[in-house]
C-alpha cells in the first residue's frame, strides 16, 4: 500500500496552489489543518510522509500556540521514525528569529547587526546604545512584516516606543537591526526546493512592511503594493553557502531573504520555512513552484515505499 502524503499547517488559505499541483499529479494528500487537531501520544503515527508548513505568522489569525502543538506533533512523528520535511528543526528557527541569525552565521552567513530585548522597556535601553544610522525594530516571533517598524535613527524609534507606537512580539523578545540599504530599493527571497535552489523573486520593497514578503524593506511610506520579478540565479557562493545552511538544519523548503547595499555586500535577514509563492511573478515567468513541490514531496513519499515493496518481495 502506497503511504500517504500529509501537509501540516493552520491557514488552508496557502493550500489551493499545492492541491491543484497534487490533482496535476494524479495525487492526493491529507489535511493536517493543526488548529483543528487533537493528538494522542499512545496512538502510532499512520505510515506516510508529513510536510510541516506551520508559521510564525499564525497568531495573525488567532492561533497563538498553535506552533507548539505542533512541535509536540512533530516530536511525536520523528519519535515514531517518520519521514518529515521541515521537521522539528526547521519549525523552531521559524518562530525564532534570533536563533536563525546564529545558525545563519554558524553556516558563514552575513546577518545584519541585531541586539535582542526582552520585553519593551529592555528595547529602550538597547535602542540607547545602538548608535547613528536608521534601525529596524522587529518581533523574534513575526511573520507577513507583522509588527515590523523602521525609523531613521535610534532616537527616533526611543520615541515611538515610549509612545506605545511599537507591538510587543507574541514571545515577548524583540530585535533592534541594523536598516540595510538597497541602492534600487530591491530585496530578493531566494526559494529552495529539496535543500537545492530553485528561483529568486527581486521584490520592489519601497512600499512597506505588511504588504512585502520580505521583512526588511525601506522605511515605511506609502502603501501599494509591491512588485515581484522572477530571477533565475543568484550569487554562486551565497547561493552554496544558503544550501550548506539548510542541509545542516534539517530543512528542505525554504525562501531565504537578504538584501544587498550598495557596496555589494548581502545580508541575510529571514528564513522562511513555510514559503509561498507569488502566482503573477510566476506566471510571468513561466514558472510553477508549487508543481516542484508537489513532486519532491511525491518523490519523498516514493521512496518510502521501497523498503516495504523490497521487504514484501523478499517475504
Amino acid at each position: 500500500m502506497t503511504p500517504e502524503i500529509f501537509i501540516i499547517h493552520e491557514n488552508p488559505e496557502w493550500l489551493p496552489p499545492f492541491a491543484a499541483a497534487f490533482t496535476d499529479l494524479g495525487e492526493n494528500f491529507s489535511d493536517w489543518n493543526m488548529a483543528e487537531r487533537d493528538l494522542d501520544l499512545s496512538q502510532t503515527p499512520p505510515p506516510g510522509g508529513f510536510y510541516n508548513r506551520m508559521s510564525a505568522s499564525s497568531f495573525t489569525r488567532g492561533h497563538d500556540r498553535v506552533p507548539e502543538l505542533t512541535s509536540i506533533t512533530l516530536a511525536w512523528l520523528e519519535r515514531h521514525g517518520r519521514r518529515v520535511i521541515n521537521g522539528s528543526r526547521a519549525l523552531q528557527l521559524e518562530v525564532n528569529k534570533a536563533a536563525q541569525y546564529a545558525a545563519l552565521e554558524a553556516a558563514g552567513i552575513t546577518v545584519p547587526r541585531t541586539l535582542v530585548g526582552l520585553g519593551l522597556s529592555a528595547v529602550d535601553r538597547l535602542l540607547s546604545q545602538f548608535g547613528d544610522g536608521p534601525v529596524i525594530l522587529k518581533p523574534n516571533r513575526g511573520g507577513k512584516g507583522s509588527g515590523v517598524a523602521g525609523f531613521e535613527s535610534a532616537a527616533a524609534a526611543a520615541t515611538a516606543l515610549r509612545a506605545g507606537e511599537v507591538e510587543s512580539s507574541i514571545d515577548g523578545v524583540t530585535l533592534v537591526q541594523n536598516y540595510i540599504q538597497s541602492p534600487r530599493g530591491i530585496v530578493t527571497r531566494a526559494e529552495f526546493i529539496g535543500g537545492k535552489f530553485h528561483y529568486a523573486v527581486e521584490i520592489d520593497a519601497t512600499k512597506g512592511f505588511e504588504l512585502c514578503p520580505a521583512e526588511v524593506c525601506q522605511i515605511p511610506g506609502q502603501e501599494a503594493a509591491p512588485q515581484f520579478t522572477v530571477i533565475d540565479t543568484i550569487e554562486p557562493a551565497l547561493q552554496s553557502r544558503f544550501e550548506h545552511f539548510l542541509e545542516a538544519n534539517n530543512i528542505a523548503i525554504a525562501g531565504i531573504e537578504f538584501v544587498t547595499d550598495a557596496a555589494g555586500n548581502s545580508y541575510t535577514y529571514d528564513v522562511n520555512t513555510n514559503t509561498n509563492y507569488n502566482p503573477d511573478a510566476e506566471q510571468a515567468a513561466g514558472r510553477n513552484a508549487p508543481a516542484a513541490v508537489a513532486q519532491f514531496l511525491v518523490a519523498e513519499r516514493d521512496r518510502l515505499s521501497v523498503p516495504n515493496n523490497s521487504t514484501a518481495a523478499a517475504a
